[in-house]
Formats: C-alpha cells, sequence, structure tokens
C-alpha cells in the first residue's frame, strides 16, 4: 500500500479486542466500537461488515485525500443491499466528537435555517466509524471547504456516463474518449476515468486554479461541462445524448454534466457500490478505457475489493493528479 498522502491521518495502530459482542479498535489514537462485524451486507457473495470496514482501512491512503474537506453524503443499508437504504446529509446521531462536522447550505442562497450539518471524514478512524454505520456508499461534490469552514469554489468537473440499453459499458468507453478528446481540444484539459462501481463510467478533470469559479456560487463549472456535453453530441448524435429524458436514451450514453452543480454529489473515487456484489468506483488507465472501447465487451471494467487493492499496491493512485498539493 503506498504511504499515506500529506494531511491524510492513517497513523496510529489498529490494536482491537473483543469486549462482549463489540470489537474495540484504536485506529490513529481514536478509540471505536465496532459491532455486528459478521453481519452479511452483500448477501451474493457473503460480503460482512467487517470485510467493509476491512477494505476501507485497507485502502484508506489513496481513498481518503479524494474526500479530504469535502461535506460528506452517506448512502447507508442498515440490512445490506437487499434491505432499505437512505442518504444521510446530517451528521448520524452519536457522531463521536472527534468526527469533524461542518454546517453547509443546502443550496446557494440558502437561509440559515435551512442548511445541513454534514460529516466530514480526513483520517482512518472516521472512515472507520462511517464503514460501522454501514454506508456502503461514499458521495461527495467536486468543491471543498476553506479553512474557515466555508464552500470554496469547484477544483473539479465531472462527467457522469450513463449507458441506455442496450448500450453497455463498451459505448460508454467509446464515449469517454471522444470526451476527453473534446477537454483536451477545447480547454487543454486532461481527464481521468473511474468505474462508476455500476453500469458506467466518470471522467474528472481537475481545474487548473486560474480557470476555477471566482465563487462556490457561480455556476460557471456547470455551464461549461453542458457547453462540452453538448457538443460531443451534436457531432455524435447517434451515440450521445445530454438530455435526460429516457425515450431518447435507448442504445445511446447519457453525459450526465448536471452534477457539477454545487448541491449535487457523486460517489467518491474507491467508495464501495451498493450492487448484487461489492463492486468499487475504481479509477482506470485510459489503455484500460480503450480496451473497453475497442474489445467489443472482452474487457469489462468491473472490479472487486481484494482487485482495486492489489492494483492500489500495484500502481498507487491513478487519480493522484486530481488531488491538490497538501490535501
Amino acid at each position: 500500500m503506498p504511504p499515506p498522502l500529506p494531511r491524510t491521518d492513517v497513523s496510529g495502530s489498529v490494536r482491537p479486542r473483543l469486549t462482549g459482542q463489540r470489537l474495540v479498535a484504536e485506529i490513529g489514537g481514536h478509540e471505536l466500537a465496532l459491532t455486528n462485524l459478521d453481519k452479511v451486507l452483500y448477501p451474493s457473495s457473503g460480503f460482512t461488515k467487517g470485510d467493509v470496514i476491512a477494505y476501507y482501512l485497507a485502502i484508506a491512503p489513496v481513498l481518503l485525500p479524494h474526500v479530504h474537506d469535502r461535506p460528506l453524503t452517506l448512502r447507508r443499508f442498515p440490512d445490506g443491499v437487499e434491505g432499505k437504504s437512505f442518504y444521510e446529509k446530517h451528521k448520524p446521531k452519536g457522531t463521536p466528537p472527534w468526527v469533524r462536522t461542518v454546517r453547509m447550505p443546502r443550496s446557494p442562497g440558502s437561509a440559515d435555517s435551512g442548511r445541513v450539518e454534514h460529516v466530514v471524514v480526513n483520517d482512518a478512524a472516521s472512515l472507520a466509524w462511517t464503514a460501522n454505520l454501514a454506508a456502503l456508499e461514499l458521495h461527495v461534490p467536486m468543491w471543498r471547504i476553506d479553512d474557515e469552514g466555508r464552500p470554496a469554489p469547484p477544483d473539479l468537473m465531472v462527467f457522469d456516463l450513463d449507458p441506455g440499453p442496450p448500450a453497455t459499458v463498451v459505448e460508454c468507453a467509446q464515449v469517454a474518449l471522444l470526451l476527453t478528446e473534446a477537454l483536451a481540444s477545447r480547454y487543454g484539459w486532461e481527464a481521468f476515468a473511474k468505474t462508476s462501481g455500476s453500469k458506467g463510467l466518470q471522467l474528472y478533470v481537475r481545474l487548473p486554479e486560474g480557470d476555477r469559479p471566482a465563487t462556490w456560487e457561480e455556476g460557471l463549472t456547470r455551464q461549461e461541462a453542458h457547453e462540452v456535453a453538448r457538443r460531443v453530441a451534436a457531432d455524435h448524435h447517434d451515440l450521445v445524448v445530454v438530455n435526460m429524458r429516457r425515450d431518447l436514451r435507448k442504445g445511446r450514453v447519457l453525459i450526465d454534466w448536471s452534477q457539477n452543480h454545487v448541491a449535487k454529489t457523486t460517489v467518491a473515487p474507491y467508495s464501495l457500490r451498493a450492487r448484487d456484489e461489492p463492486t468499487v468506483s475504481t479509477p482506470l488507465t485510459w489503455g484500460e478505457v480503450r480496451r473497453c472501447a475497442e474489445g467489443g465487451g472482452r474487457f469489462v471494467p468491473r472490479f472487486l475489493p481484494a482487485d482495486v487493492v492489489g492494483r492500489v499496491e500495484a500502481d498507487g493512485d491513478l487519480f493522484a493528479e486530481l488531488v491538490d498539493d497538501g490535501d
């Protein structure tokens, strides 16, 4: 596993001890009670809550920089992926005092009464705590909070590529190549691809500081993303659609540019997904994207936790260039 990146606290021992039905672990200097570790959250594969916690601790050094200082939305599955789930924006009841929280407006211009107190996961202990809540999916916005706890301008742009059947991830890979070419030719920006962990792919761009909006409220990033998506759709209308109407998406790939609204979130790199099996939203090389695009379905980028930990051990974080220095 690569060493922790700057300002990412995965230091300190993980010293477990059993007490009754609980496992008490010291993680990064914080004592944390982990419960129901043998509870199966993914019935088709037998993947337990203990397995979820172990995965998030193993991947913490590369996951944490991507959620650092980003208000978190949890998607929790108390009874596993076959049970009911819910999104949780407000900090959960019983949040430990050492877990960072921040009160944020729901959207630009929201009144103070409309604020939400989000959890912010900046260290391994906080990550393990969210996993113990059966928060399988971690969703974050494309902006961070500054040192004063205020929303900073977006530093990332994201495109969610969603296939309309019978289109598959193969068509998503083809669109990803078209989209990254458009971003490079129009703005000189480099894009990075990852699996959504579900059916499609997602493309990220780290916005150069000079190209970032002046304020959090400004919708420039969303407008630019829409314009790029619209141009790709206009040139490849048989393959790409930007209108979210279901009847227009059959056999084509939706480029969802709307995720760049400051009130929206996207599943974080290295987050688990709540599918039949514990798939992971996994960074890809452009060689893998091309293999998928040209392979006619012979290569489908789909990765489970052990696959992802092995990839990181071999190649490090393929999304490392998206992280600001010092994050």
